[in-house]
């Protein structure tokens, strides 16, 4: 563990160093992040998930930058360069880019106009020049003519000599911190389109654009960054010339004789043929880190909010996969997911199979005491969920819209082939439906987090960080609500701490060789599974009717005997105690804190032992679209309608309203008030009401609003109120700002789904 690191992280995170020290001690013993967050507080300090993940992070930067040091050492001292001022240079830089500066004008290269130049012994009369005493440049550069090297004249000399010239101004850490701080501060984004516009015309907003780069949003800047790549568009980022020039000249011109013009010419070069390239090269990158950790958050706060989604629970579930020509994918699952039967039917097809698939309809749900439905929300998802709310089975049966976003990507996966290899693909899909309504997170976890649709130019970003980030998100869930570890699927134990795809292939296999847990203790039984596997993942296992109470908790074994002290010191069992207030009232904490389990432990066994095996996700609750609204057609500008969230961006969310087309809320028509973060009044799966603000059927696109505007038609399911109007809603107007973008929806509607 580096010391300097942990001040380092103490100082930039404003934590306290002893918990830093205790989070890089415990990520060093393979400790994760859930478990050091729920069950190492006393070491931590309660530090929360977002705390230890940012000092792992920067943990694995620094160690990057220590790692890069070490090269650069290695190759300055193999090549006869490295002495005590550059090796405290070296040690004290404190970012890559620093690093890279110190090291630049050491590192192997190949041939360049400079070095050309040097061979040339022209490398004395540049340094000549750049003391600038006055001197004649001509007269002095006459005596470094020869015509075997190729110095044929004085303008040669003159211009190898500025070649080195603008070769040491490039490679000055001086001159490079200064432009950095200038191409950081003042640079603009330019883009401009190139070749046939027409095959560019989805890129039209950035024909002709500029835009501070240090304002630019992430989705622009990724957008502009596709466009360069499907070559409709180049673009650069650089400040305005005179102002990068002025801080050069200030650097390097002293005099304004005939020498000092000659390096004034050499700045001028060297700006624009090595340092603006090598600044513009390295903002175009941080640009791109930063636009790739802004879309990358989005996208992990969206799936966060996805999976911990509200689930219906154990349920006999009949799930359907709609469908208008290949008809409509039925399945029934028993309360565990277990697939019962499947069949097909033909709703949408004709009066002659919508009777059939009437009866049968009625026939599975007699048979199989169908509890609730779930009808995928794809093609032909509203006219099925229309059609089944036509059924009465004699006893109330919800029906659910499920966003079956990612179900293909399930349905042809290698887990789905092992579980149901006699069913094709189809039927597959219908499963996972059924068993989303059921439990989001159990199902969601088997998909390539980046196949669900909740991310914003997610094929753009750093693919390497975008999955560690949803990894991060899906481990984090998964360990907040806790697993069954008799019912999971091997992909869910995958996620729980301290397990992994091989263990959790283990315990699948052993708990079906020989039957259901009943205890924690009985998972030490599992091939390889250690000590340390199951300190890390015990907590997070359940084991619902086992021999030990404490099992369907989140109580960690290790503070078992805390529990049964505080049960032997009131006289009453474990069980007891977990199921009655007034006998959990009598425990003094405080009586229990002891070197090592302070009270943020004991504060967390009580509230464990209140409610056991909580789940932290609200209850499902049912919902309609509006009646009568199935596709664009039905709707009218003015509208007041239900939706729900299917996404959320940095320009705005999109909102499922039923029709088969999400419709965008840009984030200027979230709230009356200015928000600046479209995540601070919506989420993913939120219901909303929104206002229909216009309608585009050629291009598929809608336009909706959030913001209370009275006097809006309102169009609702038949059992809520309802506002009517007859006329849009009206809005002030006010003069557009002087950027491409009059239109607010313009821009943002190209950027659906992304």
């Amino acid at each position: 563990m580096n010391n300097d690191h942990c001040h380092k992280i103490t100082t930039e995170l404003n934590i306290g160093e002893s918990q830093v020290r205790a989070v890089a001690l415990l990520l060093k013993e393979d400790a994760t992040i859930p478990f050091i967050a729920r069950y190492r507080k006393e070491a931590t300090g309660s530090l929360d998930e977002v705390a230890v993940t940012a000092i792992r992070d920067r943990l694995n930067q620094l160690t990057e930058l220590e790692n890069r040091k070490e090269t650069i050492l290695s190759s300055l001292e193999k090549h006869g360069h490295l002495n005590e001022e550059l090796k405290e240079a070296v040690a004290d830089a404190d970012s890559l880019a620093v690093l890279e500066d110190i090291y630049l004008p050491y590192r192997p290269k190949r041939r360049t106009r400079s070095t050309i130049a040097k061979e040339k012994g022209l490398e004395p009369l540049a340094l000549t020049l750049l003391e600038q005493k006055g001197l004649d440049p001509e007269a002095t550069a006459a005596s470094y003519l020869d015509d075997e090297k190729g110095v044929a004249s004085v303008a040669d000399a003159l211009a190898g000599a500025r070649d080195i010239i603008a070769e040491i101004v490039n490679e000055d850490q001086t001159a490079r911190a200064k432009l950095r701080r200038l191409f950081t501060e003042k640079a603009l984004i330019k883009s401009w389109v190139t070749g046939d516009e027409e095959k560019a015309v989805k890129y039209e907003n950035y024909f002709n654009w500029e835009e501070p780069a240090p304002n630019a949003p992430s989705h622009r800047i990724l957008a502009i960054r596709r466009g360069e790549k499907e070559n409709f568009l180049n673009f650069s980022i650089l400040p305005d010339e005179e102002d990068a020039v002025a801080i050069l000249i200030g650097l390097f011109v002293t005099g304004d004789a005939d020498d000092s013009k000659q390096v004034e010419m050499s700045v001028r070069d060297g700006y624009k043929r090595l340092l603006s390239r090598a600044m513009e090269t390295e903002t175009r990158l941080v640009t791109k880190e930063r636009a790739d950790r802004e879309a990358i958050a989005v996208f992990a706060g969206n799936l966060r909010q996805l999976l911990m989604a509200s689930p219906l629970g154990a349920k006999r579930i009949l799930g359907i996969d709609p469908g208008f020509r290949t008809g409509c994918k039925v399945v029934c699952l028993d309360r565990q997911g277990k697939l019962l039967a499947n069949d097909t039917i033909f709703p949408h097809s004709s009066a002659k199979l919508l009777d059939t698939a009437k009866s049968r309809i009625i026939h599975l749900q007699k048979k199989w005491d169908i509890e609730a439905i779930a009808v995928g929300n794809g093609t032909a998802g509203r006219e099925t969920e229309t059609f089944m709310k036509g059924f009465d089975f004699g006893k109330p049966v919800p029906i659910f819209s499920v966003n079956e976003s990612g179900a293909s990507v399930y349905s042809a996966s290698e887990c789905a082939r092992v579980e149901f290899p006699d069913h094709d693909l189809t039927v597959r899909g219908a499963v996972s439906i059924g068993r989303r309504l059921m439990d989001p997170l159990s199902e969601l976890v088997k998909i390539d987090a980046k196949s669900i649709g909740v991310g914003q130019y997610q094929h753009d970003v750093d693919q390497n960080a975008l999955k560690a980030s949803l990894d991060d998100v899906v481990v984090s869930c998964v360990n907040a609500v806790g697993v069954d570890v008799n019912r999971a699927s091997a992909e869910l134990l995958t996620y729980v701490s301290g397990l992994g795809p091989q263990l959790a292939r283990n315990l699948v296999a052993h708990r079906n060789e020989n039957g259901a847990f009943d205890s924690r203790a009985a998972l030490k039984k599992v091939p390889r599974l250690g000590p340390k596997a199951f300190e890390q993942c015990a907590g997070f296992l359940r084991i619902k009717d086992g021999k030990n109470p404490l099992d369907a908790s989140a109580v960690h074994p290790e503070s078992y005997p805390i529990v049964r002290a505080m049960a032997a010191d009131i006289g009453c069992s474990v069980s007891e105690l977990m199921s009655t207030t007034q006998l959990r009232k009598k425990i003094d904490m405080g009586s229990y804190v002891t070197d090592t389990v302070g009270l943020p432990t004991i504060k967390d066994i009580l509230a464990e032992l209140e409610k056991p095996g909580r789940d932290p996700r609200t209850e499902l609750e049912e919902f309609s679209f509006a009646d009568g609204v199935e596709k664009m057609e039905d709707l009218e500008t003015g509208m007041r309608i239900p939706g729900i969230v299917t996404n959320v961006t940095a320009f705005g969310a999109f909102v499922d309203i039923g029709v088969h087309q999400d419709g965008l809320v840009h984030i200027s028509e979230l709230a009356d008030k200015f928000i600046k973060n479209p995540h601070e009044v919506v989420k993913v799966q939120m219901k909303v009401e929104v206002t229909v603000l216009e309608v585009d059927s050629d291009r598929k696109r809608i336009a909706l609003s959030m913001r209370q505007q009275p006097g809006s038609r309102d169009k609702r399911p038949a059992n809520q109120s309802k506002k009517i109007s007859p006329k849009p809603p009206q809005r002030k107007k006010t003069e557009p700002k002087k950027t491409p973008f009059n239109n607010p929806f313009a821009e943002a509607l190209q950027k659906i789904k992304n």
